[in-house]
């Protein structure tokens, strides 16, 4: 069902075809709650059967109808439908990323910014997922500038085009940077992401949309994303519905509405945590299971520490605390800031149609400059030495040892190996 894109607004489903770069739609019409696709995306129905009367045969059963093979992208699906989504951290654009992305245009003959090359070493690892979302850390200004990085960021909206480039397909915008500049800079920077064809939720123009839930469709199932950020800075909104604020009760109650209008499976997305750390707080560790325990929600994963945080299996469900950087610039003071992880689930589909996490891999990452880039080091790593083998080797070790301090390699998250995948 590929780029499909499902928004609920109160009690009615919009769904539209999203352009691939462009941020023109074309409505495909509404969908009432009682007309929603069900679990897998079977069509379900509130209406009432007609009920024949006494002196008829009963009528047969009605066969449960075989589902239709969909083994998706990733490790190979041991139930008759899967699909994986892939998740990162903030894409936080520091001044020494704009000037590697002005460098790489004027080597590739692009005029501006190019920030293609920065990213690219994530698109394989994109490649081997049904659905990949980033975080946008920050609002962008314009494409000419002027940009400014920490303390108030404003950020090239080039960096936006790319991720969308390297086939990310949803970016969440939720971040304590989020008002850095305003509404303005929020409204700006909904817009770029629309402009180039990326979905996105935890930051809103309007009321109206702040009400909106975004479902993705992939070949098996529609997935619905929700996404809340800590705090502000200390700033203050010029409406509280701009931003969804962290509160275990009101992701829960768009879960709810999620499931009620078709989701299969629901995220949970905190940009919480303490600033390099390499465990959770309590606010994360409290709202985390508040999460599970509601039941609404299939995985939980989080972003904002710029720190790789552990992996936990709580009641049966994963929660990633914090994937650390998607992309950043090199830090002097704290080597956990140059470090981050991609993290891959892939979600499975039980004969009573329940979607349940059957496999999550992890892969290691760093950034190296001269020049700047993104880069694996995973055991397989693609495309070979990042920065040096004992160095690359330091981090995967150091990510790893993080990662498994909650226990996750027993309850059976791994490292992503993709050279070795279908």
């Amino acid at each position: 069902m590929g780029n499909i894109r499902t928004r609920i607004a109160g009690r009615a489903v919009r769904t539209v075809a999203a352009a691939a770069l462009i941020a023109s739609v074309a409505s495909c019409g509404v969908i009432s709650e009682r007309d929603n696709p069900g679990p897998g995306g079977q069509p379900t129905s509130t209406a009432s059967a007609a009920t024949p009367p006494a002196s008829s045969a009963a009528a047969a059963p009605t066969p449960t109808p075989t589902p239709t093979p969909t083994p998706g992208a990733g490790p190979a699906c041991k139930a008759a439908r899967c699909t994986s989504v892939l998740v990162s951290g903030d894409m936080l654009v520091h001044a020494q990323l704009w000037d590697q992305a002005r460098e790489d245009a004027l080597a590739g003959g692009i005029k501006g910014l190019d920030f293609a090359p920065l990213l690219e070493g994530q698109r394989r690892y994109i490649q081997k997922s049904d659905l990949a979302i980033c975080h946008q850390e920050t609002p962008v200004g314009v494409p000419q500038g002027p940009f400014s990085a920490y303390p108030s960021f404003n950020v090239p909206p080039q960096i936006i085009a790319a991720s969308k480039a390297v086939g990310y397909r949803a970016c969440t915008t939720a971040s304590n940077h989020t008002i850095d500049q305003g509404t303005e800079g929020l409204v700006r920077t909904l817009d770029a992401l629309d402009a180039s064809g990326l979905e996105h939720t935890g930051s809103y123009r309007t009321q109206a949309e702040s009400q909106e839930i975004l479902i993705m469709q992939t070949d098996a199932a529609k997935i619905a994303v929700i996404e809340a950020a800590y705090g502000l800075n200390g700033q203050t909104p010029e409406a509280d519905w701009q931003v969804d604020m962290l509160d275990a009760s009101a992701m829960i109650a768009k879960a709810k509405k999620a499931r009620k209008l078709g989701a299969d499976i629901v995220l949970g997305a905190m940009h919480a945590g303490d600033e390099y750390a390499s465990a959770p707080n309590a606010q994360q560790q409290d709202v985390a299971h508040a999460l599970v325990d509601s039941g609404q929600f299939t995985m939980i994963y989080g972003h904002h520490t710029h720190s790789v945080l552990p992996v936990e299996k709580y009641k049966g469900t994963w929660i990633v605390y914090g994937l650390g950087n998607g992309v950043t610039e090199l830090s002097p003071t704290y080597v956990v800031n140059n470090e981050g992880l991609l993290v891959r689930a892939q979600f499975s589909q039980d004969a009573a149609g329940k979607w349940t996490a059957s496999d999550l891999g992890w892969a290691p990452s760093v950034i190296v400059n001269a020049p700047y880039r993104w880069c694996s080091v995973a055991s397989d790593a693609p495309q070979g030495v990042c920065a040096s083998p004992a160095a690359d080797a330091a981090t995967r070790q150091r990510t790893k040892t993080v990662v498994e301090s909650m226990g996750a390699a027993g309850a059976g998250a791994h490292e992503l190996l993709i050279t070795k995948e279908r």
